[in-house]
């Protein structure tokens, strides 16, 4: 092994701490992979940490408010089929307490979304395995209500405090968009709240504390995500804080008394507090971050019960995640695991932002991360989704790629999230090819921050590995090597073969087989891999119920009979990518002696 694959080993074995819930005693729960896959903790006040399961598989949870125990969701080698269980405290426990099932069938997935005093709620496929019902789940007793059953795929169910009302994330035939549903707990009649036929994203609902209203940010009004309020009594949305190129998310305090904001500009986030009476951004209260980076996506900020304390999830590119807290009062938060030695990212390597232009005259948005002694290679790493993005977070590879002396680049092509509801759709149906096409533009930029344009490999996972696939195939001549990860080799394939649950919801973006079957042919690698001349690396988990492993074999065959080189890495206990540190120190340091081989002078 060379000295850098040493490097991202010791990378890779860095523990990732994340925050997920606060119960009434101001206790954390954390997960943390030190045992090789996402487990839960618990973090005392004093900061004394007790480790809680040890399932051998990754699994997230939240706290039984009213009762010292915990709701455990898992699925079982990356099928993403989540059983959830209730995971009871002993205050003095002798090994790890049993898990009680919640709801188990392990054919369908179970969503956790809320958990509330003796309450559960989740959404399941278990009716037909396609459409998802919205239950609501009696811990006590095990009874179950449904509460929705009207169909689609959701990505939020919220009651209200005082439990009226439920509010629903359903998405809606348009890409990059979806609906708020209100359903009456009493009666069960549902009502949308926002207009499904308009584009538009409805992200973080939040309920007011007093159950008048709730906020939900948007990008249906303006380009960007603004918070928008909806009262109850009058029916109606009403803004209540934008800021121009910035993305804004807000959580109500349990009090009511101030809101924590969010804001994402270029991948970077900021947070503020609002206290009440404060009108606008211009009233936040900033509260400083220990440099450029994110807050973790799933779990941004979580209020404690008392609204004195907030914690969150804060890494960068040159700091992997932990877990920190923000007290009233402060200016600054603090840190509340230390799961890593301090001198763990030492020497790495933070980026610089930049404006790519394209022969369309769109502006690309990336990030480099040069090392002091490049060596002329670069190493495109292309973010899954589509609708997702590149930010300034932690990335293991990355950060052992730059210090291996190749160039990092992380572009957000058109058709990523965050820079505006145009550039989130200039990828949709027709226009997907024009988005590989922000490849070739970039690499024709490259040779002015001093790469090599003979040297430059692409990397990607997920869609991300669709577009090292297209880049290859559509465009052979210009890259010295692909690494694909769990990519979609044909869209038509990837449709037809994908779980039955997912299709509707990805057609919206791709398009649709009985409709746009001429575009989606015309767009998938598949149809063009006898063009690629350069080496690809592939890795696959078995189970991957998004994109199949016949994704993979199909290319793989058919670059080697072409003559290429195709080396393939398959997992038979992970799914949509690689959740375990064992299989991440055998597939990724290869992958890494791979790009080196290809990318030497």
């Amino acid at each position: 092994m060379t000295s850098g694959t040493d490097r991202l080993i010791q990378l890779l074995e860095l523990r990732r701490t994340t925050l997920l819930d606060i119960d009434e005693q101001g206790r954390l729960l954390i997960s943390n992979d030190e045992t090789g896959s996402a487990q839960l903790y618990e973090v005392s006040p004093d900061g004394s940490r007790r480790q809680l399961t040890d399932l051998g598989e990754p699994c997230t949870g939240r706290y039984l408010p009213g009762a010292r125990a915990v709701v455990v969701s898992a699925d079982t080698g990356g099928t993403e089929r989540a059983q959830l269980s209730l995971l009871e405290l002993s205050e003095t426990p002798d090994g790890f307490a049993p898990l009680r099932p919640l709801a188990h069938d392990p054919a369908y997935l179970h969503v956790l979304f809320e958990v509330d005093r003796d309450t559960v709620v989740y959404a399941t496929n278990r009716r037909d395995g396609v459409e998802f019902d919205v239950i609501s789940h009696r811990v006590s007793d095990g009874n179950e209500r449904v509460l929705f059953d009207g169909g689609g795929y959701f990505s939020d169910a919220v009651p209200s405090p005082d439990g009226r009302w439920v509010l629903l994330s359903r998405m809606t035939a348009i890409a990059a968009s979806n609906e708020l549903l209100l359903v009456d707990t009493g009666t069960g009649q549902v009502r949308s709240i926002t207009d499904p036929a308009v584009p538009g994203g409805w992200q973080n609902p939040q309920w007011l504390p007093d159950s008048s209203g709730l906020l939900a940010s948007s990008d249906s009004v303006d380009d960007f995500f603004a918070v928008h309020r909806y009262d109850l009594a009058d029916r109606e949305w009403a803004p209540l804080l934008g800021a121009p190129g910035r993305n804004l998310y807000a959580w109500p305090a349990p009090d009511g008394s101030r809101l924590a904001v969010v804001s994402e500009a270029d991948g970077v986030h900021s947070l503020g507090i609002l206290d009440d009476g404060g009108r606008g951004v211009e009233d936040l209260q900033r509260i400083e971050l220990p440099g450029r980076g994110v807050l973790a996506h799933n779990t941004p900020v979580v209020w404690s019960a008392d609204s004195a304390t907030l914690g969150m999830t804060y890494s960068s590119p040159v700091h992997p995640p932990e877990v920190y807290t923000w007290q009233l009062g402060d200016t600054a938060i603090h840190r509340r695991t230390t799961s890593n030695p301090a001198a763990a990212s030492a020497g790495l390597v933070d980026f610089s932002s930049h404006r790519v232009p394209t022969p369309d005259g769109e502006r690309i948005p990336l990030y480099l991360i040069r090392p002091e002694h490049a060596d002329g290679s670069a190493v495109m790493i292309i973010h899954g989704g589509p609708e997702s993005a590149t930010v300034a977070s932690w990335s293991p590879i990355a950060a052992a790629l730059a210090l291996a002396g190749h160039t990092v680049v992380l572009p957000n092509v058109r058709g990523s999230s965050g820079y505006g509801r145009r550039w989130v759709s200039l990828d949709d149906v027709d226009k997907r090819l024009d988005s590989v096409a922000d490849l070739v533009a970039i690499r024709d930029w490259l040779p002015s921050v001093g790469v090599d344009p003979d040297r430059i490999a692409l990397y990607g996972g997920s869609y991300g590995g669709y577009m090292v696939l297209a880049g290859l195939a559509f465009y052979p001549d210009l890259w010295a090597a692909g690494v694909d990860i769990v990519g979609v080799s044909s869209l038509v394939t990837f449709l037809q073969n994908t779980s039955a649950y997912r299709r509707a919801y990805r057609e919206r973006e791709y398009g649709r087989l009985a409709e746009d079957r001429e575009l989606l042919e015309a767009a998938s690698p598949f149809n063009s891999i006898d063009k690629i001349r350069a080496p690809l690396f592939v890795i696959h988990g078995a189970n991957d119920p998004r994109v199949p492993l016949s994704e993979a074999e199909q290319v793989v065959a058919a670059v080697r009979a072409s003559g290429a080189e195709c080396p393939l890495l398959v997992y038979q206990d992970e799914g949509h990518g690689l959740a375990k540190r064992a299989n991440q120190l055998d597939a990724y340091p290869q992958a890494f002696e791979f790009l080196a081989k290809h990318l030497a002078r």
